[in-house]
């Protein structure tokens, strides 16, 4: 069973709600969410590549820590977190990021080679996922 909480929050800290309208104007935050949602999608779809979890869980409480910083509850955090037309939004713009790198979200032989070629960047996602 794969451990994927970390990312799995992170990723979902960025496809929130309506109701938090501050959340999805906070271009940073929503940056840094999309880059957990692409690590969340590489490394469940890939064989070959795991999370980093405590680089993940740090990262998700640092965006966390971010948001409420700037005057967020948690409230509004978790509403942001629910909305399903937020999760839609995100997974949209998931979905174009691999395609700007030659990946699909259909394809796991194509997130496998995206994946290893960010860990070996050492870009962000990459930073967020390791090689087994």
């Amino acid at each position: 069973m794969r451990m994927i909480t970390p990312l799995v929050l992170v990723a979902a800290l960025g496809v929130g709600t309506a109701a938090s309208a501050g959340l999805q104007d906070e271009t940073d935050l929503n940056n840094g969410l999309l880059v957990a949602a692409v690590a969340e999608k590489i490394q469940r779809e890939c064989s070959t590549i795991g999370a980093r979890m405590f680089r993940a869980r740090a990262y998700a409480n640092e965006l966390k820590e971010r948001a409420e910083a700037r005057g967020y509850t948690m409230a509004e955090i978790e509403a942001y977190v629910d909305d399903s037309d937020e999760k839609r939004k995100m997974r949209e713009r998931r979905n174009a990021y691999f395609k700007s790198k030659g990946a699909s979200n259909l394809d796991p032989d194509s997130l496998c080679v995206l994946g290893h070629a960010e860990i070996n960047k050492n870009s962000p996602v990459g930073q967020l996922l390791r090689a087994k």
